[in-house]
């Protein structure tokens, strides 16, 4: 009996996740021409809301398939749909962050070049500067 339970919780819960993501996706429909008519700031901040309402689903997905008992009761057809939408995600991310880093890191170099750098906003930059791997993500600190 307490496995019908604990199976019938699991429903419950999957439901209310599902529930979930599409009252996310409707609120982000909704605001798209919103965030689009914006200023930076407001533009920044929503797009850091997707990035962390992304991040959490995708922790969810890697939890979900973690699970021995989902795992053991997913069809293999499904698990390809996930792979290849995952592969189709990633593809486009990194063509992102490839086209993104390549365009910023052109037009801080002409800003350089330029002298349109605040030496006050690369001072805090080398303040906040981290350490190691994100570092590099980051690039060297700016010296102007």
């Amino acid at each position: 009996m307490a496995q019908a339970r604990d199976v019938g919780e699991l429903a419950r819960s999957l439901e209310r996740w599902v529930a979930l993501q599409k009252v996310v996706l409707d609120s982000f429909k909704q605001i798209d021409g919103k965030v689009k008519a914006s200023d930076r700031l407001d533009i920044i901040i929503h797009t850091r809301i997707a990035f962390n309402h992304m991040i959490r689903t995708l922790k969810a997905f890697d939890d979900w398939l973690q699970d021995p008992f989902i795992t053991s009761n997913i069809p293999r057809e499904l698990l390809l749909e996930v792979w290849s939408t995952s592969l189709k995600l990633m593809e486009t991310l990194l063509e992102l962050d490839i086209k993104h880093t390549t365009e910023v890191k052109s037009i801080i170099e002409k800003a350089v070049k330029e002298g349109q750098i605040s030496p006050i906003v690369a001072q805090l930059r080398d303040l906040a500067a981290p350490r190691g791997e994100e570092r590099e993500r980051r690039g060297p600190a700016i010296s102007i």
